[in-house]
């Protein structure tokens, strides 16, 4: 019965976890536009100014720059699925929990999967994953850009090229950092990129942004085999092993955003809204500008919790600008502070996974939620939460901190 139902009303909250967070007002007004056809020569259009913006906050020239519907997972599965046949030696670098999915997807993919892994909260030096290079020799190298995990950033300006001159294919899960620290596709040698609209780009959960280049749609068209329903006459399939994904096949995607506009499945229109107008205010703030926020935000609050006699979780000097790993005090239980946050003030901080879960609090700063009233009032909230559970900071002292330096960046 429908009047057991009420009308849909989710209460207001400020999400500063690791991940969804607010979506921008004017994502939210773009998906709510009138729906097209998928052919429609004004949608097609909007797929194509879609991968002109895309190739822009990717920094690359890549053709192949488009949006899988989905979960940021979704991206990861289509490249990886797509690049990996039964067999081929896939290395995988782990500094935590999402290094772990892409080892588990590229096993799951019949990929034959080492790993090397990190202390979580520390990254890999360049000489650690080319000693794993040469002693392993795989053939693609799947590695993650940002873990929320455990908040940190693998730099990967040295580890593209190390793999180009090997001839190594080199994927990168950017879903955490794009939009809110530099992904340079093409100045760092990434072959293929995947990324999620949820974190800095400030969208909802449901579309994954990525993009590849030349060396990894050669290997896509070579596992080319077309379903029979949309099968032209004469087509011969590629002479590889079948993908095996359809909906996440890279070799029908890009015939699907390409001028062929193969009839592959029906594109989600107001996801493809929420892409295109994300991407767009992102640019148009200006990437520079974009990035200087969330360090600034990122100074702010690390200042705050400090101040407040927090630690601060892993090497700083990896941690990235848009989420930070707080240690929860000792005789204080991480799950009363959170609830109350939630409860008491509608804030939403995030906990962990695997050997940091109850240990370290999560907080985000990200996209169209990294604005300094956000900082100011989390780290009131935080300070308040903390007194009833028994840790006593300076009063005012994190509002304090945070404030200064908001007050030097003028």
């Amino acid at each position: 019965m429908t009047d057991a139902f009420s009308e849909l009303n989710p209460p207001p909250r400020l999400l500063m976890g690791p991940g969804p967070v607010g979506v921008d007002p004017r994502v939210l007004r773009a998906m709510s536009m009138p729906m097209l056809g998928q052919f429609d020569p004004a949608f097609t259009a909007y797929m194509n100014d879609t991968m002109e913006l895309l190739r822009q906050i990717y920094r690359t020239k890549n053709q192949w720059s488009l949006v899988v519907d989905g979960t940021a997972r979704a991206g990861i599965e289509a490249i990886l699925v797509s690049l990996i046949a039964p067999g081929d030696k896939v290395l995988v670098p782990i500094f935590g929990r999402f290094g772990h999915l892409l080892a588990e997807i590229a096993s799951r993919c019949g990929g034959n999967v080492t790993t090397i892994e990190r202390e979580w909260g520390t990254v890999f030096t360049p000489d650690e994953i080319e000693d794993a290079i040469k002693q392993h020799r795989p053939r693609i190298v799947a590695l993650v850009h940002g873990d929320t995990s455990t908040t940190m950033a693998q730099p990967l300006a040295e580890i593209g090229p190390m793999c180009r001159a090997r001839d190594i294919i080199l994927y990168s899960d950017a879903t955490a950092t794009i939009g809110g620290m530099p992904v340079e596709v093409d100045a760092w040698q990434l072959d293929a990129v995947s990324g999620g609209l949820q974190k800095c780009l400030s969208g909802p959960p449901g579309s994954a942004p990525i993009t590849f280049n030349e060396r990894v749609a050669t290997i896509a068209k070579h596992r080319k085999h077309l379903e029979a329903g949309i099968k032209p006459p004469g087509f011969v399939d590629g002479n590889g092993p079948r993908v095996q994904s359809n909906y996440f096949d890279l070799a029908m995607l890009m015939d699907y955003w390409s001028e062929l506009r193969l009839n592959h499945h029906t594109e989600a229109t107001s996801m493809l809204y929420a892409t295109r107008e994300a991407v767009r205010i992102a640019l148009q703030e200006g990437l520079d500008a974009r990035f200087a926020r969330h360090r600034l935000a990122s100074d702010a609050i690390t200042a705050g919790f400090r101040s407040m006699g927090l630690e601060l979780f892993g090497d700083q000097s990896n941690k990235m600008p848009n989420v930070t790993g707080v240690v929860v005090p000792r005789g204080v239980k991480p799950d009363g502070v959170r609830k109350m946050m939630l409860d008491d003030f509608g804030i939403e901080i995030g906990t962990s996974f695997g050997p940091l879960h109850g240990k370290i609090w999560r907080v985000g700063t990200m996209g169209y939620v990294c604005r300094k009233e956000n900082v100011l009032i989390c780290l009131g909230a935080l300070e308040a939460c903390l007194r009833r559970f028994g840790f006593k900071p300076p009063a005012g002292a994190g509002v304090d901190a945070a404030l200064a330096v908001y007050g030097k960046a003028r």
